[in-house]
């Protein structure tokens, strides 16, 4: 206790309002607040002088702590019109006073110390939580206020809203996310007739910004579980997919409308179920997941196939693990990497000799039209050389999706 004092006696050489003494022994009690504990400790050392009159002469805050009202007032306007349930407050000081204060610290020899910023984050959080009626959330607020103390500024950090939803496409000549057009990045050139994009339409646009509209967003982004090719359509129990709208207005929204409104303006070339609200937890976990694919593949041989050569491949690839270097259609924008995966069973579903159909369950990853026709080789084994006849792929679907919510 006497070294505290000795301390707090230190400090009071100069002129200290009550937040900036009682930030010096922050850690030493819960319960009271700073300006509070400088109260105490100024009454606790006999002949200590009062806080100064003009809380702008105080040596460290220069009077910022009279401006907090004035603070909370200017976020809970900048916040008008924003729909959110909890938030948080930050602040940006002056870098002079930071220095001042660090310096201060080390002159009277304060380790049991709160930082400026601390205290001005808790008080003016405290006054906009009267304000708002909301509450204070640490881990993921959906609102963040950043106070420019310096110029009496605010700026707003609005959390992305996530929906989730599943999606089939039935469509062979649509992508899943927007494709810029490579050559001028969204501009508009010869190569993409001044669209901007290789191709007019994708799922994204087709579910992104209606979702986005009812959130009064600003931009949409799209999180699939995986993606198929463009030429494959995505049937059965539908891909999981999150949709991130950036600064929403709105929180709350009308899912089974949204649903409805979606498979209204997508006329038959896409549909979408199950939509609710996601977080962006569960867009990392769409991302990373593993899950396997069922897939269903018809394939044409150049020549006329005996039917047991197809038992062979059954035999062959059924449960078994397959090299894959990437494929020669996608390695120009892709690492040339070795993949090991593992087709866990396949069976025929129809034979004309010529024609067969087959049903594909893999790994996650598993480039099927390459594990059809070998890629040149790049895949080991494949169809075509078990078979010994050259075979290309004529249409590939999506079947099932493995995961838990299909």
């Amino acid at each position: 206790m006497s070294n505290r004092l000795e301390i707090a006696g230190r400090a009071l050489q100069r002129p200290l309002c009550n937040h900036c003494l009682g930030r010096l022994f922050a850690s030493v009690s819960r319960g009271l607040s700073n300006d509070q504990r400088g109260e105490i400790v100024r009454s606790s050392l006999p002949g200590s002088p009062a806080p100064p009159a003009d809380s702008s002469e105080c040596y460290v805050c220069k009077g910022l702590f009279l401006e907090l009202e004035k603070f909370a007032k200017i976020a809970a306007k900048a916040s008008e019109g924003l729909e959110f349930n909890n938030y948080l407050v930050g602040t940006k000081v002056d870098a002079e006073l930071r220095e001042r204060e660090e310096a201060f610290w080390t002159e009277v020899g304060a380790a049991e110390t709160e930082s400026i910023k601390t205290e001005l984050n808790r008080e003016i959080g405290k006054l906009l939580e009267n304000k708002l009626g909301k509450q204070v959330e640490f881990t993921n607020p959906d609102m963040v206020y950043l106070v420019d103390t310096q110029f009496d500024r605010i700026v707003l950090d609005v959390a992305p809203l996530f929906v989730y939803g599943r999606y089939r496409k039935f469509s062979r000549e649509m992508p899943q996310t927007r494709w810029m057009c490579r050559e001028c990045r969204g501009k508009g050139c010869p190569r993409c007739d001044g669209k901007g994009r290789m191709y007019d339409t994708s799922v994204q646009d087709m579910t992104g910004p209606i979702i986005m509209r009812h959130a009064e967003g600003e931009d949409d982004f799209f999180h699939g579980m995986g993606r198929e090719d463009i030429d494959a359509r995505m049937l059965g129990n539908g891909r999981p997919f999150v949709v991130e709208v950036r600064r929403p207005r709105k929180r709350t929204l009308d899912l089974p409308t949204i649903e409805k409104e979606i498979n209204e303006s997508a006329k038959g070339i896409v549909e979408v179920e199950g939509i609710r609200m996601s977080n962006k937890a569960e867009v990392r976990s769409i991302k990373d997941s593993t899950h396997p694919k069922t897939y269903r593949v018809r394939v044409r041989f150049q020549s006329s196939v005996d039917h047991g050569k197809l038992n062979d491949v059954v035999g062959a690839l059924a449960g078994k693990p397959i090299s894959q270097l990437t494929p020669n259609r996608v390695v120009h924008r892709r690492a040339d990497l070795e993949r090991h995966r593992t087709v866990r069973s396949i069976r025929v579903e129809s034979f004309d000799g010529l024609e067969a159909v087959f049903v594909v369950e893999a790994d996650s990853g598993t480039y099927i039209k390459e594990l059809m026709h070998g890629d040149e080789g790049r895949t080991q084994p494949n169809v075509a050389e078990i078979v010994g006849v050259p075979c290309e792929v004529l249409e590939l679907d999506v079947i099932g999706i493995g995961d838990q919510g299909g």
